[in-house]
């Protein structure tokens, strides 16, 4: 099996799942993108049907699937149909875009957020479903924008949240 894997998630405004994604141990490379739609081309103008997510790089020997949707579950709610905080649109949706072979490890993950969550996960699942980038000026937005009210009053928080629970997979 290959070290270096990759996943595709979804849990709203790309800027913040991309900012805890960053911080983990393990984690090559975080770019954030458009997903799990059929679009061809997708902006942050014409989103069309996709979703903002995240497209995670990481080594297998340092952290595992299962790790990462624990944290993934864990850093946004996965019980709101599109929607996150105040982000509202079906851009915002939960969705994980996994291989067919990773499938029953992220049914297994959504099993585990519902009894962490208590109400029905809301989570779409997508196989092999494309990734497109986004422009730019989404790449690494909070290390560039720390002081932006967004990133103070959206980002901080889930940081925070990040780092308490799950300190160990800190870089």
């Amino acid at each position: 099996m290959p070290e270096n894997k990759e996943i595709i998630l979804g849990g709203g405004c790309f800027w913040c799942v991309e900012a805890v994604f960053q911080n983990i141990k393990g984690v090559t490379e975080v770019v954030s993108g458009y997903g799990g739609g059929v679009s061809p081309e997708p902006s942050y103008q014409s989103i069309g049907d996709h979703a903002e997510v995240i497209r995670v790089s990481y080594s297998s020997k340092t952290i595992t699937l299962k790790e990462l949707l624990e944290i993934f579950f864990s850093v946004h709610d996965p019980t709101t149909k599109d929607r996150q905080g105040a982000d509202i649109g079906s851009q915002y949706r939960s969705i994980v875009i996994c291989s067919k072979d990773e499938v029953e490890i992220v049914e297994q993950s959504i099993r585990d957020a519902q009894r962490l969550w208590g109400k029905p996960i809301v989570t779409e699942i997508i196989i092999d479903g494309k990734f497109f980038p986004a422009e730019d000026y989404h790449q690494d937005f909070y290390q560039q924008n720390q002081s932006s009210p967004y990133c103070q009053v959206v980002i901080n928080p889930k940081l925070a949240k990040f780092r308490d629970k799950f300190s160990k997979y800190l870089k």
